[in-house]
């Protein structure tokens, strides 16, 4: 399929050479969101080239990672899924995101926010073990973007768009990293008006507990 080879028989490099070219791991976390079209893959990755995306599609599908899937009528077209073998990058693509996430200050002027980015970062932080007996619903409106995520009793179900019975809504932008990061306390962002809410005070309270940004990094010699 015209990657390049590390010339190691080694699982590393047999996984690099699949998934390890430019923006491949990106396409894997959208589609580990749901089936998307090419053009939804196009809009959620807008700096991508148009015949980049071609070949890292076709080269995810040669290896088996991705396939294509005809959509019956009415929708028609044509929507790119993972296979099962694909699916089982999950765990590693959320273990680089919570690796990747400690090293996150401020967007850059040409960094942006996406759905699927930011549905993945509520996966990726999310403290399962502090969720046991929680039964709670919260929105996140973070510019243009609005996610949700539901915690059952150590379940999360996240996803886009609004939850009309959410406990707690939360409106902000890049300011939410430093929040789940333990960076500015919740009472901290509410009175600076970097985060506002609509709901308990608390739930704010609860919501840093159960999605947390590990932002300890290793010391410099």
């Amino acid at each position: 399929m015209g990657s390049r080879s590390y010339g190691q028989f080694c699982g590393v490099a047999s996984a690099l050479t699949m998934v390890g070219e430019r923006w491949a791991l990106l396409i894997v976390r959208d589609l580990l969101v749901g089936p998307r079209r090419f053009t939804d893959l196009l809009n959620g990755l807008p700096a991508i080239p148009t015949n980049v995306l071609s070949s890292r599609l076709k080269e995810l599908e040669g290896h088996g990672v991705i396939r294509r899937r005809v959509l019956p009528l009415p929708e028609k077209g044509v929507v790119y899924v993972l296979t099962e073998y694909g699916s089982e990058l999950e765990e590693a693509v959320l273990a680089l995101g919570r690796w990747g996430a400690r090293s996150l200050t401020v967007p850059a002027e040409h960094e942006i926010v996406t759905t699927d980015s930011m549905i993945m970062a509520l996966r990726t932080t999310f403290r399962a073990h502090y969720a046991t007996g929680v039964r709670c619903g919260f929105q996140l409106n973070i510019g243009d973007v609005t996610v949700h995520a539901r915690v059952d009793d150590g379940h999360l179900h996240a996803a886009a768009g609004h939850l009309p019975d959410a406990d707690l809504v939360i409106e902000t932008g890049p300011q939410i990293r430093a929040l789940m990061a333990g960076e500015r306390s919740p009472e901290q962002a509410l009175d600076d008006g970097s985060v506002r809410i609509t709901g308990e005070r608390d739930l704010l309270q609860l919501f840093t507990r159960l999605f947390a940004i590990d932002a300890r990094l290793p010391a410099v010699a």
